[in-house]
């Protein structure tokens, strides 16, 4: 695997570690609103994190590279709200739909057809991410605050389903 590419995917990787705990520490701070739901939602969305860091640990030792965990910011724990926290969750997918685009050019420009398939991957993972909060802003503003309820009962029925780390 190219150096550049490799080194670029280790950075990706633990920042998918990153968000998976960024997503952690929302997660408790909804448990402190007592806000089941939301806090089942982004408990999923925390192992939806952890796995996509293993789908690109999978990559890099399938290909022969070696994969070093890195140390990560400590994240946020503190809110004003649950639009917050939602709102904060957006801009962070965006910068991971930023940084996986760079990994794509760099895949490209160095013609890793394999790393190109993968990615392509985490390219439809990303719009799907993004709609989903962008959905959650705008139910959250709709509803307002005495529809949270309802809101959060919905969002108990999220379950994670676990990827295929080896397509």
């Amino acid at each position: 695997m190219n150096k550049k590419l490799l080194d670029a995917m280790i950075t990706q990787l633990n920042f998918e570690i990153e968000s998976a705990f960024v997503y952690l520490a929302m997660k408790n701070y909804l448990e402190t609103l007592s806000l089941d739901g939301f806090v089942n939602w982004f408990d999923v969305q925390f192992q939806e994190e952890m796995a996509h860091a293993q789908k690109f640990m999978d990559y890099i030792n399938d290909r022969g590279g070696k994969v070093e965990i890195r140390g990560f910011e400590t994240p946020r724990n503190d809110f004003e709200s649950v639009l917050e926290v939602l709102e904060t969750s957006l801009a962070h997918e965006k910068e991971v739909t930023r940084r996986i685009h760079n990994l794509m050019k760099i895949a490209y420009e160095v013609n890793d057809y394999p790393s190109i398939s993968l990615l392509n991957w985490y390219v439809d993972e990303q719009v799907e991410e993004e709609d989903n909060f962008s959905s959650l802003i705008d139910k959250v503003k709709l509803v307002g605050g005495k529809g949270l309820y309802m809101l959060d009962k919905e969002l108990a029925t999220r379950v994670f389903v676990p990827i295929n780390t080896a397509e």
